[in-house]
């Protein structure tokens, strides 16, 4: 597997961890059978004859059904069998007839239970079917950039807010240019298949402009025209649900400076070697894409990118991030007097200390972009750090 494939496997990973908690209650319900047939026998040992466990005996497979295998599922009902039976010929009252209604109940309640667990295999194959889809689609209109591209270092992360979800709206792609390298992150108002679909319209719409436009204010023109065909296309796109927010940037080649547009998106971050950091905020604050209220006139500001320096979009499922008492986390505060070998580790220190400040909690997806210019005699190979914020008690 390469270093790309790598590292969306350790993403995927990171996403399916599961609080301490519900990994107990898993666990839990795991041993429950076990628990329940162990129970059920020392019940019946303790008490009279009249009284019986039936109840916990037959429980015990009911419950091994959605969560063990067809073999756990088997084992289960046999132990709970065996366990009536074995009581029952111990006491010498196997071939009464309420011992025998017992044994008839159980062996009933086990033979359903092997029914439900062959169910419930089904629909997690078809549901697991389903998001293999649903990654390989996001994958397509979102693939991961090469490491390298105009001569610029690049990272990209795309952060679920729910573990094993790969749809979504947030959206960022990469692409050298005659003009330089022009990016563009963005938010698509929504979620679902049709947040997904427009996605694929702006970032096909953004690859297109990139390479035929002079100016990165003329990209954000074309975008501008393909959502207005899009939103033709639909019947017309409602002006409050069917917005973007978007930064473009364009970083000519050789030059030690970038252009930004930015659409009400979260401003970008510039940081420094020595641990600055800037918020690039615009100079006109301007209208989403996708509003339909008239002709916007875009401008592009100016900002210098050093050697050394870092460039971070981001969408706010970053900034609104929220703890557990409702603060928001603030990616400027907390990256700012701090230092990176390069974007990659950025965003790998990045989504961790988010993490730990939600708790693992999100209610957004995240999508993150991080550029940086090399200094001169600075590795092309990237290389794993510590995750910043584990010692800061997590916002």
């Amino acid at each position: 597997m390469d270093r790309a494939g790598d590292q969306q496997v350790g993403k995927r990973e990171k996403r399916r961890k599961r609080p301490v908690g519900d990994v107990r209650a898993r666990r839990f319900v795991r041993a429950l059978p076990a628990l329940m047939i162990v129970g059920g026998v020392l019940f019946d040992a303790v008490t009279r004859p009249e009284f019986t466990a039936i109840p916990l005996y037959a429980a015990a497979p009911l419950i091994a059904a959605p969560f063990f295998s067809l073999a756990g599922t088997v084992c289960a009902g046999a132990a709970a069998l065996l366990a009536v039976v074995g009581l029952r010929a111990y006491s010498g009252t196997l071939f009464e007839v309420v011992p025998s209604i017992e044994l008839l109940t159980v062996l009933t309640v086990s033979v359903l239970a092997v029914v439900i667990n062959g169910v419930v295999r089904r629909s997690n194959e078809q549901l697991a079917s389903a998001r293999v889809i649903a990654e390989t689609a996001m994958r397509a209109v979102l693939p991961t950039p090469a490491e390298r591209i105009g001569g610029l270092h690049v990272a990209a992360r795309y952060e679920a807010a729910q573990a094993d979800e790969f749809v979504g709206g947030d959206l960022y792609s990469v692409t050298d240019t005659p003009q330089g390298v022009r990016l563009v992150v963005g938010d698509v108002r929504g979620k679902g298949l049709e947040a997904v679909e427009t996605v694929a319209v702006v970032i096909g719409a953004f690859r297109e402009a990139a390479e035929g436009e002079e100016t990165l204010e003329g990209v954000a023109q074309r975008l501008e025209r393909a959502l207005a065909r899009e939103s033709s296309r639909r019947g017309g796109l409602d002006a409050v649900e069917g917005f973007i927010t978007a930064v473009l940037v364009e970083i000519p080649p050789g030059a030690a400076r970038a252009r930004i547009v930015n659409r009400g998106h979260p401003e970008p971050l510039l940081l420094h070697t020595d641990g600055a950091l800037e918020v690039l905020g615009p100079s006109l604050p301007a209208l989403p894409l996708g509003m339909d209220l008239g002709a916007w006139p875009d401008r592009a500001d100016e900002w210098d990118l050093p050697a050394g320096a870092t460039l971070l979009l981001y969408t706010d499922g970053l900034s609104e991030a929220r703890n557990a008492g409702g603060v928001f986390y603030d990616p400027a505060e907390r990256l700012r007097g701090r230092i990176f070998p390069g974007p990659e580790e950025l965003l790998s220190a990045l989504t961790d200390d988010v993490r730990l400040h939600t708790g693992g909690e999100s209610t957004d997806d995240m999508a993150l972009l991080a550029v940086g210019r090399p200094a001169e005699g600075q590795s092309d190979r990237r290389r794993t750090v510590k995750i910043v914020g584990l010692g800061d008690g997590g916002g």
